[in-house]
C-alpha cells in the first residue's frame, strides 16, 4: 500500500466531515488507507463517521489521551509506505497529496515533508515554513538548542525571508504537524511520537529526530491546503499554558540533560548555512 493517512478528532464533527471529503477526493487515484482516531469526543462525531464514512478505520478512545498518543495509535495500524498526519480541521486540494507523494518518490534521502499552509482567507501561515512559532525560537536560543536548527535562521532578526521563500522548495528543521508525510521506514527507525508532548510540541521532535538519523525534511509549497487552527484552545486557558510550556520544558530538558549524538554533516553550528532551494 502506497499511504495511510491518520486523522485525529476531538468534537470537531463538521470540520472532520468536510476534511475527510477532500482526503478522500485526493487519494481517488492512490492505494491508500484512511484511520481516524477519536480522542473521547461527546459530539456526534463517532456517530457520522460510521454512517458517512463506513470505509474509515476508526479506533476510538474511551478517554482523552491527546494528539501525540492518538496519532500513535493510527501509525501503529499503518501498513503505507508512507503516513500522513493530518489535522481534522484542514482542506486539502485535488492534487495535494499526489504532488508530495511524487516529491517523496524523487527524494529518497527524504524522512517526511510539509506543505504550504493559508488560513481560510487565503493568507499564508509562516508557521507551515518556519515549523515553530516565536516562543519555540526563543526558547532554543535561550537554551543553546538553536545550534542544531540551522536551517530555521533563529539569529536572524530579518523576517522578509517568509516572504521571499513562502515558494520555494527547501530543506527545513521542522514540518509543521497540520501536514506531516513521513516515510514509515525512517519512523521504524526513530520511533514513534513523543506521547509527553501531549497536544504541543511532538512535530518539532519527530522532525528533530528525523534529522538526527541522517534523513531531511523538506517544505514543499507546489501545493497548499487550508487550516483553521480549530484545535487550538484558548492561550490564556490554563489547559493551554500547561501543555504548550510543559511541552517546552520536555523537549529542552530532553536533549539538554543527554545532547544527541550528531550524524548530520556540518551541524552544530551557530548561524543558518546555505539552503537547498527548488524553484
Amino acid at each position: 500500500m502506497k499511504l495511510s493517512v491518520v486523522v485525529v478528532n476531538y468534537n470537531m464533527c463538521t470540520l472532520l466531515r468536510q476534511s475527510l471529503y477532500t482526503l478522500i477526493r485526493a487519494c481517488r487515484d492512490i492505494d491508500y488507507e484512511l484511520i481516524v482516531v477519536d480522542d473521547a469526543s461527546n459530539d456526534k462525531s463517532v456517530s457520522v463517521l460510521q454512517h458517512d464514512f463506513p470505509e474509515v478505520t476508526l479506533i476510538t478512545n474511551k478517554k482523552q489521551v491527546g494528539i501525540a498518543a492518538s496519532r500513535n495509535q493510527g501509525i501503529e495500524k499503518a501498513i503505507g509506505q508512507y503516513v500522513l498526519l493530518v489535522n481534522a480541521d484542514t482542506i486539502n486540494g485535488k492534487k495535494t497529496i499526489e504532488h508530495v507523494l511524487e516529491f517523496m518518490d524523487a527524494h529518497v534521502n527524504a524522512g517526511g515533508v510539509g506543505v504550504r499552509m493559508l488560513d481560510p482567507r487565503g493568507r499564508f501561515l509562516p508557521q507551515s515554513r518556519t515549523g515553530f512559532t516565536r516562543a519555540w525560537g526563543t526558547l532554543l536560543k535561550l537554551t543553546g538548542l538553536a545550534k542544531y536548527f540551522p536551517k530555521s535562521r533563529l539569529y536572524k532578526s530579518d523576517d522578509n525571508w517568509i516572504e521571499e521563500e513562502e515558494f520555494a522548495t527547501t530543506e527545513v528543521d521542522v514540518i509543521n504537524g497540520g501536514f506531516m508525510l513521513l516515510r514509515r521506514s525512517v519512523l521504524q527507525k526513530i520511533g514513534m511520537l513523543d506521547e509527553r508532548m501531549a497536544m504541543f510540541g511532538h512535530d518539532i521532535d519527530i522532525s528533530f529526530r528525523i534529522r538526527l538519523a541522517g534523513y531531511k525534511n523538506y517544505y514543499f509549497p507546489k501545493t497548499y491546503i487550508l487550516n483553521f487552527n480549530s484545535q487550538l484552545k484558548s492561550k490564556l486557558s490554563w489547559a493551554h499554558i500547561r501543555n504548550f510550556y510543559g511541552a517546552m520544558i520536555i523537549f529542552a530538558a530532553k536533549y539538554l540533560l543527554h545532547m544527541p549524538q550528531i550524524t548530520i554533516p556540518g551541524i552544530p553550528q551557530i548561524f543558518a548555512p546555505k539552503y537547498e532551494i527548488e524553484r
